[in-house]
């Protein structure tokens, strides 16, 4: 029987990107592979020696998932590209390997030293200026959202908007505008709809019948994801 773990003797040293599972069972599937297939391979074309039919399904049921270098190898082996198996990217590294670059690629375009763009990638913590913000967003196709996250400014911004949401929004239009360069009218617009959807997410438990407990609750849910309201808000203003 297979065995659908790793050798005990490696280890990886950074965690595993999110993995798009539906994605790998597709791809798989439309090159009329199999598990085996697969994990075959693996084995014989990409130096992988311990990866078994086991471990392929494994990754396909969302019950393990492959190391930065397996997902790269996994990719050449379905014929895509290794940000085709890989779910929302959140952190630098993420949005590296999604790309499929090497970190030498980024640190020289963004220039700075490889030792200390690794470092970066190491801590989450991006130190850079304006200039070599822009060039990171450049070539790692970065959006305004993606930008604020990788460069550990997603905390801040949740902060502003959930007191925005629930005091007077029009005193955090200047402190969010420093973190998220919207333009102004698209910015009150987002963060007057935030206000309002909260006060009426409020007010419609209530009226459910709800306690306060409930009411409290349902903010609760609400604030925890006011970083994607706000996204939301800003592209579909509409809504």
């Amino acid at each position: 029987m297979w065995d659908v773990h790793r050798p005990s003797t490696r280890t990886d040293r950074h965690p595993p990107p999110p993995f798009n599972v539906p994605a790998a069972r597709r791809l798989r599937a439309a090159l009329g592979m199999g598990p085996e297939h697969v994990a075959r391979a693996l084995r014989g074309s990409y130096g992988l020696p311990y990866v078994t039919p086991a471990l392929v399904a494994a990754w396909e049921r969302g019950t393990a998932a492959p190391s930065h270098p397996e997902l790269t190898a996994l990719a050449g082996a379905l014929w895509c590209s290794p940000g085709d198996l890989i779910g929302r990217p959140r952190t630098l590294r993420e949005h590296r390997v999604a790309r499929g670059l090497a970190p030498e690629d980024v640190a020289r375009a963004v220039g700075h030293e490889l030792h200390a763009y690794l470092r970066m990638e190491e801590t989450g913590q991006w130190h850079g200026t304006e200039r070599q913000s822009a060039a990171l967003a450049r070539m790692l196709a970065l959006s305004l959202a993606d930008v604020i996250t990788v460069t550990g400014r997603e905390d801040r911004l949740a902060e502003l908007l959930r007191s925005a949401a629930t005091t007077r929004w029009q005193a955090y239009v200047r402190p969010v505008s420093k973190i998220a360069s919207l333009e102004r009218r698209v910015l009150e617009e987002a963060l007057h709809r935030l206000h309002q959807d909260y006060q009426g997410h409020m007010a419609a438990t209530l009226s459910w019948g709800g306690g306060r407990g409930d009411a409290g609750d349902s903010g609760r849910e609400f604030l925890d994801r006011i970083v994607d309201h706000f996204w939301t808000a800003v592209e579909d203003p509409s809504r």
